[in-house]
């Protein structure tokens, strides 16, 4: 059974997920409710247009190892999934988007001031679900929230004169993506009252899988035909975002003979590839490039980072499910 896009072959957990994850649905909706007409529509908008869930879903995976239906957990999973969304909305301003998960975004079907302000309402409302979950609820969605401005900053910035771009990147999506991800995995075990430790040995698991998933979506920017990772492949290298595969091209000695090498590191080299043309060179150039493989390399490393902190987990269904995960974020990418 496929549950917010992973294959979980024990049915039980996996009907128990769906479950969960369609009465987070319906906290959304009931979360993006305004008082004005226009924040309605556009807080239901991203909503609306669906996603994977993988947030949500980790929280009530990690409830697994204590009480799952405790009345708490399912708050903690839609308050999580609210501040994700409203990051999406602010990111979208930032990058000038045009279509977030298929459909026009916010900024582009209202305007930047809309965009922004409905990141701020979601991420209130997910402050608001919060509130009622305790004070420590609220301390760790503060300090998330300000690992991921923090990330997002270092991004906009660019590294340091003097430091290494590869770590600088490193430490963004460690920030940025993984640090939600990783409290997804701590509000699970601790709303579900999981047995003592575990809510760390679960974020540390998340945080790993967390920079994994983006590691994932760096490679299938460049390799995938398609659009399997949500975006148009190539998107990276036309924004001028210099992503893991980028990264090792840029750092790896020229090959013998190599002035495809050097062609690549020439377009690697500007700060956008706006070209149509030379957007398509650089892809081809990079699909075929060792640099490539240096990224699997790290997405594995990544995947078992998590793999090895869940190994310490207690054996049953819900662990199963974890390896599973880690599994596909490796094969997901080829």
């Amino acid at each position: 059974m496929i549950t917010a896009g992973v294959e979980l072959n024990d049915e039980a957990l996996a009907a128990d997920l769906t479950a969960g994850l369609k009465q987070v649905e319906e906290g959304l909706q009931v979360a993006s409710r305004a008082e004005h007409d226009v924040l309605t529509e556009a807080s239901a908008h991203l909503i609306d247009a669906g996603g994977k869930r993988l947030r949500p879903m980790l929280v009530l995976l990690a409830a697994q190892f204590g009480n799952p239906h405790d009345k708490r957990v399912i708050p903690a999973a839609v308050a999580v999934e609210l501040t994700h969304l409203a990051t999406l909305y602010h990111d979208d301003v930032m990058d000038e988007a045009d279509v977030r998960r298929g459909t026009p975004s916010a900024n582009s079907r209202w305007n930047n001031t809309i965009a922004i302000l409905t990141g701020d309402f979601l991420f209130a409302r997910a402050s608001s679900i919060l509130a009622d979950l305790g004070s420590e609820a609220i301390r760790i969605q503060a300090e998330t929230f300000s690992r991921l401005v923090t990330g997002q900053v270092a991004e906009t910035v660019g590294p340091q004169p003097g430091a290494d771009p590869f770590e600088h990147y490193l430490g963004v999506i460690t920030e940025k993506t993984a640090s939600l991800i990783a409290t997804a995995g701590r509000f699970g075990a601790m709303f579900s009252d999981a047995p003592a430790g575990l809510a760390t040995r679960m974020a540390s698991a998340c945080a790993g899988l967390g920079v994994a998933f983006q590691l994932s979506d760096d490679i299938l920017d460049v390799s995938s035909e398609r659009a399997q990772s949500g975006k148009t492949p190539g998107t990276d290298l036309r924004e001028g975002v210099r992503t893991l595969p980028m990264l090792h091209a840029l750092r790896m000695p020229q090959r013998s003979g190599g002035s495809r090498d050097a062609r690549l590191i020439e377009l690697l080299s500007q700060e956008k590839i706006t070209d149509p043309a030379q957007h398509s060179e650089a892809l081809s150039l990079l699909r075929g490039h060792p640099a490539m493989e240096l990224a699997r390399q790290d997405l594995r490393h990544w995947a078992e980072v998590a793999r090895a902190e869940i190994r310490g987990l207690p054996a049953c269904p819900a662990r199963d499910a974890f390896e599973t995960i880690c599994e596909f974020v490796v094969e997901r990418s080829g």
